[in-house]
């Protein structure tokens, strides 16, 4: 985990959310999954939590920096020039593996921004990818296919590697629509983002992230915010 600063260089508007490029060192630029926390120059009480949406490699006119895009949602405040105080990356973030040759890719309840981070080294190691939401993402990869979340069956089926997004609230609906098919975790690889506060980013246990495990629970800021699926069957 580091500290530095930032700058908001474009603000981005797709899927119909505001998105911004923020440059920074190489070393703060989360992984898919993992966040940052980001404060700037309003005194807002509390820090924005980053994560990481897609990425670009060159540091153009601002090298040694990098640039990644961060996935709403983003203050309405921001905007081109702003300098931000990051501190990150912080959390547990989704580990793809690399065998996997079909991945599923299932937004339950929310925009699919944070798992898009998946997208890029899933294609790059050969796989094939659907990506499964209600909504109508835009700017995808030609090779990526968009089911609705009807077919969340089928393709979890298909998937030897899923990736869910869920927000806290609604972690037993998506239980319960998955159903028997519980037992795939046995079988195959899954993780779970699971969409929740994340205010103190692991200083402060404050428990406002906690996660309700079947026999216990954890705080998603420090041993999330992706879990391994298993864990959440236990």
């Amino acid at each position: 985990m580091s500290t530095g600063k930032g700058q908001v260089v474009e603000l981005i508007l797709e899927d119909g959310c505001r998105y911004v490029r923020v440059s920074c060192l190489p070393n703060l630029i989360p992984s898919s999954g993992q966040y940052l926390l980001a404060g700037d120059t309003s005194n807002a009480p509390l820090p924005v939590p980053l994560f990481h949406t897609d990425s670009t490699p060159q540091g153009g006119s601002m090298a040694p920096w990098r640039h990644f895009i961060a996935a709403a949602p983003i203050p309405d405040s921001w905007n081109p020039g702003l300098e931000l105080h990051l501190r990150g990356p912080l959390g547990h973030g989704f580990t793809l593996p690399l065998s996997a040759r079909r991945i599923g890719l299932i937004a339950f309840d929310i925009s699919p921004a944070r798992l898009k981070g998946l997208i890029r080294p899933a294609l790059k190691q050969g796989a094939a990818v659907v990506l499964v939401c209600d909504s109508n993402p835009d700017n995808l990869p030609d090779d990526v296919e968009v089911q609705p979340m009807s077919s969340l069956h089928e393709i979890v089926e298909w998937a030897d590697y899923v990736a869910f997004a869920v927000a806290r609230e609604n972690l037993n609906q998506l239980r319960e629509r998955l159903g028997k098919l519980n037992q795939f975790a046995a079988e195959k690889e899954a993780q779970i983002l699971i969409h929740t506060p994340i205010p103190c980013g692991g200083i402060a246990e404050c428990g406002v992230c906690a996660v309700t495990l079947k026999s216990s629970w954890k705080l998603a800021c420090k041993d999330g915010p992706v879990f391994n699926w298993k864990d959440m069957l236990e």
